[in-house]
């Protein structure tokens, strides 16, 4: 009988012998080794790209800067407390984090200015944590992102480092990182779990671990020999979650927590051994650079599905200029840039630098469609802060970090949020993880349905094993629409339960409509959350948020009239202080019930839409 451990090494061989069509080629853990760069720095930016770099800031006034931003970053760590080993419940994530952005930051201003105060305070933040405990292998993130800060440090600064803090700082990061990280892929009971993860911790473990051994590969190659053709086995299941074209389950925050750990291990192997073993060619990999960039809307947040942080908004990421120079897009690259011009460069943004293009950040269509574990799709008037904007999410509620929000819509005009959703609530929860079916996770008012802008059936949230199902996507100048099937999230209630969303109107206003065969008499709640203050006038709301006004009036059924609940909640639960919901109640509806929803921006040039044509979603 094969050893369960040798059954789940053989699995995931299985699995990872293509990505999305693309053959992988593993090394074995004898020739693994064999083009490894023998000199440091060896990982990502080596020295001649710091070259390159140097010599394009002094032609480039862009570069210099961010290089400028970047060294002013590095002088307020300079001035940082000392690093503690101090965990937040059960992570030490927030430290590792730290470390690792201090290290970048203060690694690359050395290296561009050689001052040898930035090589010193780096030193001495590494020698730091290497002299911590542990790493805290328990909540293994924590391990993988000290694991990358200490060997980006190891190898940047290896020059500069004398004999004894280099001896430290090797013999800390074998011992609080490698270790763990090998006893995670060989472990008497098989791999860790996030080896066969399709999700953010397969791309974090697996990259911080890789560049932690590529750092001291040369003198404890035992551990590159075995974690390196482990990483390749594993990464090719979670790059396997962009397919077809680019979307991530976990929502665009998470997005770009596994994008940029894709872009550090992928060009830490490019870097140190000359390939990353066409992990680079992933399905779907190369459009992944435009989820962020569509799921946000005029008014900066983003389509805050799954555990987003509240309100949260887009922010410059490095990782997109990795996107842009791997896959030679000026399109991301002048996004990004956009992005910096408001908010600054970090010292990643230097190591992957692309230059913009002439014509700056000229965005192309104005809705899209992404597949994968999730759908989502998102239309919008224009790419102006003031433009209207809807988004639209389906897939699966048990997708990693979901919640039970099949439909749920989000909704910006005016430089305003109108439809929201309220995001994660506290990681430290009781059973915040425990999203089986009936799992504790679906008790907390942030996770469940109650609080998202999505129907009711007779007070109860979607089911939580329910999928959704986009059957059409259409886009031309005048209006765009979907249509999403969501009946899974509704059974028994309803037979059949879809929704609708369009812009109208010539995109001046936008439509919802749902639609449902009720199996019995059922109370139906139509729910929107807002932090709007709402002026109710029966089949009519006016919304007033930040000076500015939308009206929402139920177009059908007939005599259907608005109420307002309040989405506050008690503690230990996040309070959404002020968030109301906007809702329709209609009791004891059976057979076919369509309730349509017509959202109607106080446009200053031009008058409110009032009407729109209703009919069934299969004339849609």
């Amino acid at each position: 009988m094969m050893h369960p451990q040798t059954f789940i090494l053989l699995l995931i061989l299985l699995m990872a012998g293509t990505v999305s069509g693309q053959t992988v080629r593993t090394p074995s853990p004898d020739t693994v080794l064999t083009t490894l760069e023998r000199n440091h720095p060896r990982l990502i930016l080596k020295a001649d790209g710091l070259e390159r770099l140097k010599a394009r800031a002094e032609r480039d006034t862009l570069l210099r800067k961010y290089i400028g931003q970047v060294l002013e970053q590095a002088d307020r760590y300079r001035e940082k407390a000392p690093l503690r080993h101090v965990l937040i419940g059960p992570r030490l994530l927030s430290v590792s984090r730290e470390c690792l952005e201090r290290t970048y930051a203060l690694g690359m201003a050395w290296r561009l200015t050689g001052e040898e105060k930035y090589a010193r305070d780096a030193e001495d933040n590494l020698l730091k944590v290497c002299a911590f405990p542990d790493w805290n292998p328990s909540h293994f993130l924590d391990t993988a992102e000290m694991s990358h800060a200490v060997g980006i440090g190891y190898d940047w600064l290896y020059s500069v480092l004398g004999a004894e803090s280099r001896e430290k700082i090797r013999r800390g990061l074998v011992e609080l990182g490698m270790n763990p990280g090998v006893a995670a892929y060989t472990g008497p009971n098989g791999p860790a779990w996030w080896v066969t993860s399709e999700f953010n911790w397969n791309m974090v473990c697996n990259s911080g671990l890789l560049i932690g051994a590529l750092a001291i590969a040369e003198t404890d190659p035992e551990y590159a020999r075995i974690i390196v053709p482990r990483a390749l086995e594993s990464l090719p299941i979670a790059l396997s979650t962009y397919a077809p074209d680019g979307a991530w389950g976990e929502g665009p925050g998470y997005w770009h927590y596994a994008t940029r750990y894709v872009a550090y291990g992928l060009s830490a192997l490019q870097s140190a051994l000359g390939a990353d073993y066409d992990l680079s060619r992933a399905e779907g990999l190369a459009e992944s650079g435009l989820f962020p960039i569509y799921t946000t809307g005029p008014s900066g947040l983003y389509l805050n599905f799954a555990d987003s942080g509240e309100n949260s908004r887009r922010e410059p990421m490095p990782c997109v200029f990795w996107a842009a120079l791997t896959y030679g897009s000026t399109f991301l690259a002048d996004n990004e840039h956009a992005l910096m011009s408001e908010r600054g460069a970090r010292a990643q943004h230097l190591m992957w630098y692309v230059p913009p293009s002439e014509k700056g950040a000229a965005q192309s269509d104005l809705d899209r469609q992404f597949r994968g574990k999730v759908d989502v799709a998102v239309f919008r008037s224009g790419w102006k802060p003031d433009d209207l904007f809807v988004g639209v999410k389906g897939g699966y509620n048990q997708v990693n970090h979901g919640h039970l929000d099949l439909g749920n819509f989000e909704l910006d005009a005016l430089g305003v949020r109108w439809a929201r959703d309220l995001g994660s609530d506290d990681y430290n929860l009781p059973h915040y993880w425990d999203r089986g079916k009936g799992g504790g996770r679906w008790t907390y008012y942030r996770l469940n349905s109650l609080s998202h802008s999505v129907p009711l059936l007779g007070g109860r949230s979607q089911d939580e094993l329910a999928r959704a199902v986009f059957l059409k996507f259409d886009s031309t100048p005048e209006a765009g629409q979907t249509v999403v099937d969501f009946t899974s999230a509704y059974t028994p209630a309803a037979t059949r339960a879809m929704r609708g969303v369009a812009l109208v109107g010539n995109r001046r206003a936008a439509l919802v409509q749902d639609e449902f065969d009720l199996a019995g008499p059922t109370d139906l709640l139509w729910a929107m959350t807002t932090d709007a203050e709402i002026t109710l006038r029966g089949s009519t709301a006016v919304l007033r948020l930040n000076g500015r006004e939308l009206t929402a009036r139920i177009l059908s059924p007939r005599g259907a009239r608005f109420s307002v609940e309040s989405a506050e909640q008690s503690p230990p639960q996040k309070p959404n202080t002020g968030v109301r919901r906007l809702v329709a109640l209609l009791n004891g509806k059976t057979g076919t019930v369509r309730v349509t929803v017509l959202f109607s921006p106080h446009w200053p040039d031009s008058e409110p839409v009032e009407k729109a044509e209703v009919k069934p979603l299969s004339q849609w």
